[in-house]
């Protein structure tokens, strides 16, 4: 099974091109090789395959995170599915992983979301969907220093408080305020759930 995400940068044209883009490329190249694996086209759209798609929640999410950090945001679809032909842009790929991810994106303003799920399974994709909704009432208002705090945290899962705190340079007790104002804890349990609901996709 392939994981597409495809988004775009809301509030880009608001801002300087180099504030945003070249720590956006810094984060994509952690996923892979650009135009293989990803992409950003048009100025503010992308395409991005990720290899594991249990991880492709918390992908999405560090994208969010980062571009939270920096007083922007951005919408973003993630399609389930084949990956029938591969072009070595992934933006001339095709199969129903694009498919998904694109019809999923189309219909975010439509929607009012900022985040979706798309698959071949409606009754996974209607949970999840629901999930995320309810999730983004807060992380679409991550304040800078918490979305800063998400980034650091998932990308050093097995750093202590006081280890995250010296690479935001604030104390332990900081931290924990910072944890508590993201809701982390609760981010990780909607990744936790998504993990486990990709069994639907599995069978």
């Amino acid at each position: 099974m392939d994981c597409i995400i495809t988004g775009d940068v809301k509030g880009s044209r608001r801002a300087k091109s180099q504030n945003w883009l070249d720590g956006l490329k810094q984060l994509f190249q952690q996923f892979g090789k650009t135009p293989k694996d990803w992409e950003i086209y048009r100025g503010d759209e992308f395409q991005l395959e990720v290899k594991n798609y249990e991880e492709a929640l918390l992908v999405a999410f560090q994208i969010k995170a980062y571009l939270r950090s920096i007083k922007l945001d951005v919408r973003m679809s993630i399609g389930f599915g084949d990956k029938t032909y591969k072009a070595k842009k992934i933006s001339e790929s095709n199969g129903t992983a694009f498919v998904n991810s694109g019809v999923g994106f189309e219909s975010l303003k439509k929607n009012k979301t900022t985040l979706s799920i798309h698959s071949s399974n409606k009754t996974f994709d209607k949970e999840m969907n629901l999930i995320l909704r309810l999730g983004l009432s807060f992380m679409d208002n991550w304040l800078a220093q918490s979305a800063e705090f998400v980034l650091i945290t998932i990308q050093n899962p097995t750093l202590s408080q006081e280890e995250i705190g010296l690479k935001l340079g604030i104390n332990q007790a900081a931290v924990s305020r910072r944890r508590k104002r993201a809701n982390f804890d609760l981010l990780l349990e909607i990744n936790s759930a998504y993990v486990e609901k990709l069994k639907m996709l599995e069978v």
